[in-house]
C-alpha cells in the first residue's frame, strides 16, 4: 500500500498569481540551494568518489515528490507509492536496494536519504541525494562484483528504514550497515554528507516559504512543472515523427566470457507522446552487467539529452513525464528478475546515452551526436601496505566524449558533467601507488568534420601488493560516427610487471594479483566523429599534431598530409580527392565493422579472445553456462 503521510496541518494549497519576478525568484534560490547541497557534500564527504568525482545527484521536489531541480529526475513518487510506511515531521528515509524502490537507484553501492520538509505541521516539499559508496561489504574491495550472479553477494541491502523517526535517531541501524563495509570510517562520513545536504537544502526551502508564504510557494513550483511540460510538448511536436525509428547498440561482454548483449529500442510519436519501446532487447545476464532501468529514470534521460541538444536554457525538472511512454520488457537486460546482480549497470547506463542520440538524430541528422558516452570506466585497487593497513581505491575514468554539430568532443570527459577526475597528486598522498603518465590517447578519437574526444592512457605504477578489479567497455564494440565521422578507438588495457613482460588483461578484470613495480596502462575509448573528415581544416590538423591529439598518420583518415609539421597542400589535396572516389557515398551511421567480423578479428586486432554469443534459457532468462562448450 502507499505511504501514508502524517500532517498537523490537511489544509490544501491555494492556487494564488506568481508575477514573473517572484516566480524568478524562487527558480533561481532553488537552482541555488541545489548548488549549495552540492558544495555541503564535497565538503563533508570523505571518499574519493564523492568528494573528489562528485558521484552523488542531488534533487529538490515538490510536495508532491515532482522534482523541481536536481540531475538524475525524481524517485520519490514511485517509492512513495510501494512504501508502507509513514512520512511524518522529524524522519528521514533511507535506502539503498534497487529493487525495493523499482530501480529508483540502480545498484545497492548508491545510498539515497529522503527528507520529508514540514513547515506548520504541512508538509511543502522533499530533499534527497544518493551517491555511490566504495564499500558495502560483498564478495570483493569495492562491492560491484563482476561475476556476481545474485545481488546477494554484491554487499548489504537497505530496504527502506528511517535512520531519523520524528525526530529520533536510530544509531543501532547505522552501527549494523557500517558493520558491513572494509571502509566504515568513509561510508559513514559519506552517509553523514547525504544527510548534511539535504538538511541544508531543506532550510533553503523553508526560507522560501516564510518569505513568499505556502501558496506562493507551491504556485511556483506548479508553475515551474508546467512551463517545463510546454517547452517539452513543442520539442516533441517538432523533433519526434509518428513514423517509428529503431536503434541499437551492444554491451561488449559480461566480463564472464559472454557478448555482446544487444539494447534496442523504437521511439515514435503517439497520440502527442513519446514512446521508447525496448522490445527486442537481450534478456538479463546471469553476470552483474544486468540495470533495473526504472521508468521514471529513463524519462529523466529523455529529457535531459532533448534540452541538452536542441534548448539548453531549459529547467530541467520532472513536469514532462506525461508526456513520455517507456516500455520495458520483463526478464531483460534493463528489467531483470530479481534477485539478478545489478553492481556492474554502469555500461548500459553509458549505452543509453548513445541508443538515444541514434534515436533522436535520425529524423534531424545535423543534430545526431556520435557515440561516446558509453560506459563509466572504473579501477579498484586493494590490499595492505607496510604497516599492514588496510587501503583500497575507487576511481572514475572518463573516455572520449562523441564529435558533435557543435563542435570536437572533449577529451577524456564523463559522460556526466559534474564528475571530475580525482587530482593525481591525492591519489598518490593517500594510496600506494604512482601517476607515471595521464595523456590523451592521440588518434583515439573518431575522424571527422568534428574530431571524437580521444580518450585517455593513465599509467599507475603500483607500489604494494594487492588486488585489482577492472570495469569498462566499447573494447570489442567501437562506438559509432555519424555523418561520414569514423568510430572511434577502442579501450585496452596493458598490464607490464616488474620484470618487463606485459599482458594485455581484460576490460572487465576481478581480483587480478599485481605486485610492487607493475605498471597498469588504463587506456579508455575515443568517441565517434561527426561529419566528414575530409572537410576538417588541415591547418587545424597540423596544429593538434603539435598538441599531441593526432599522429601524422592518424591525419591521413582526414586526406591531410603532414610533412615536418607543416600541410602539404598538393600531397592533401590529391589524398583527399582518391579517398573520396574509394569510399563513395558517405552514410548517416558509420558501425565499422560488423560483430562477426569483430568476432573474427577480436584476438589479433585486442590481444583478447572474442566473446561467445550468449544463449538464453526460455525457463530462466539466465545465460547457459555450457553455451561457451
Amino acid at each position: 500500500m502507499p505511504a501514508r503521510i502524517i500532517q498537523a496541518n490537511e489544509a490544501p494549497f491555494q492556487t494564488v498569481p506568481v508575477d514573473p519576478v517572484t516566480l524568478d525568484i524562487i527558480e533561481n534560490a532553488l537552482r541555488n540551494a541545489r548548488i549549495e547541497m552540492d558544495a555541503t557534500l564535497v565538503r563533508t564527504a570523505m571518499s574519493p568518489g564523492i568528494r573528489e568525482q562528485g558521484d552523488a545527484f542531488p534533487l529538490i521536489a515538490d510536495h508532491q515528490g515532482r522534482m523541481i531541480v536536481g540531475q538524475f529526475g525524481s524517485y520519490i513518487g514511485p517509492f512513495l507509492e510501494g512504501f508502507d510506511g509513514t512520512v511524518e515531521d522529524g524522519d528521514l528515509i533511507f535506502l539503498s536496494d534497487p529493487y525495493s524502490v523499482g530501480g529508483a537507484i540502480s545498484h545497492s553501492n548508491d545510498w539515497l536519504v529522503l527528507l520529508p520538509v514540514f513547515k506548520g505541521g504541512r508538509l511543502i516539499a522533499y530533499t534527497s541525494m544518493f551517491g555511490h559508496q566504495s564499500d558495502i561489504g560483498g564478495m570483493v574491495p569495492g562491492s560491484m562484483p563482476i561475476h556476481a550472479t545474485e545481488i546477494f553477494q554484491e554487499g548489504v541491502r537497505i530496504p527502506p528504514v528511517k535512520i531519523w523517526k520524528r525526530g529520533e535517531y536510530n544509531e543501532d541501524l547505522i552501527k549494523l550497515v557500517m558493520h558491513q563495509s572494509r571502509t566504515p570510517d568513509w561510508c559513514k562520513a559519506d552517509l553523514n554528507a547525504l544527510i548534511a545536504s539535504c538538511r541544508v537544502a531543506a532550510h533553503r526551502v523553508v526560507e522560501m516559504v516564510e518569505r513568499f508564504g505556502d501558496d506562493m510557494f507551491v504556485s511556483a513550483t506548479d508553475m515551474l512543472l508546467e512551463r517545463n511540460h510546454r517547452a517539452m510538448k513543442h520539442l516533441i511536436e517538432t523533433s519526434i515523427g509518428e513514423e517509428k525509428v529503431t536503434f541499437e547498440d551492444y554491451i561488449c561482454d559480461d566480463g564472464m566470457g559472454y557478448g555482446p548483449y544487444r539494447i534496442k529500442c523504437t521511439m515514435w510519436r503517439e497520440n502527442g507522446r513519446v514512446v521508447l519501446d525496448f522490445a527486442g532487447t537481450d534478456p538479463q545476464s546471469k553476470a552483474s552487467i544486468n540495470m533495473l532501468l526504472n521508468e521514471n529514470m529513463m524519462r529523466m534521460f529523455f529529457g535531459i539529452y532533448m534540452i541538452m541538444i536542441f534548448d539548453p536554457q531549459i529547467l530541467f525538472n520532472d513536469g514532462y513525464y506525461d508526456l513520455i511512454d517507456v516500455r520495458i520488457p520483463e526478464g531483460s537486460l534493463l528489467k531483470p528478475k530479481f534477485p539478478a546482480a545489478l553492481s556492474g549497470r554502469t555500461h548500459v547506463l553509458g549505452r543509453l546515452f548513445d541508443i538515444l542520440g541514434g534515436l533522436l538524430g535520425q529524423k534531424t541528422p545535423e543534430f545526431l551526436n556520435a557515440a561516446g558516452f558509453s560506459s563509466s570506466p572504473h579501477l579498484f585497487y586493494a590490499g595492505h601496505d607496510k604497516a599492514g593497513k588496510w587501503f583500497q581505491l575507487f576511481q572514475i575514468g572518463f573516455g572520449g566524449i562523441p564529435g558533435r554539430p557543435l563542435g570536437d568532443g572533449p577529451d577524456g570527459h564523463s559522460l556526466f558533467p559534474g564528475f571530475t577526475n580525482v587530482p593525481n597528486e591525492f591519489l598518490e598522498r593517500y594510496f600506494p601507488l604512482e601517476i607515471v603518465r595521464y595523456e590523451t590517447v592521440a588518434d583515439s578519437g573518431g575522424a571527422g568534420l568534428h574530431r571524437g574526444g580521444n580518450g585517455i592512457n593513465m599509467v599507475y605504477r603500483f607500489l604494494e601488493p594487492g588486488v585489482i578489479a577492472i570495469h569498462d567497455d566499447r573494447w570489442f564494440v567501437p562506438p559509432w560516427g555519424v555523418n561520414g565521422g569514423l568510430p572511434g578507438k577502442r579501450a585496452r588495457k596493458i598490464l607490464t610487471k616488474a620484470d618487463g613482460s606485459k599482458i594485455v588483461v581484460g576490460n572487465k578484470l576481478e581480483d587480478y594479483p599485481v605486485e610492487a613495480g607493475d605498471e597498469l596502462q588504463f587506456i579508455t575509448w575515443g568517441g565517434g566523429g561527426w561529419g566528414d573528415p575530409l572537410d576538417r581544416d588541415p591547418a587545424l590538423l597540423a596544429k593538434e599534431l603539435k598538441q599531441g591529439l593526432v599522429t601524422a598518420e592518424g591525419a591521413r583518415d582526414y586526406g591531410v598530409v603532414l610533412v615536418d609539421g607543416a600541410v602539404d597542400d598538393g600531397a592533401t589535396e590529391a589524398l583527399r580527392a582518391k579517398l573520396r572516389d574509394e569510399r563513395g557515398d558517405v552514410g548517416v551511421f558509420n558501425f565499422g565493422p560488423d560483430i562477426e567480423t569483430l568476432r573474427a578479428n577480436c584476438l589479433a586486432e585486442t590481444g583478447l579472445p572474442a566473446p561467445t554469443a550468449p544463449q538464453w534459457d526460455a525457463a530462466s532468462n539466465g545465460v547457459l553456462a555450457q553455451a561457451a562448450e
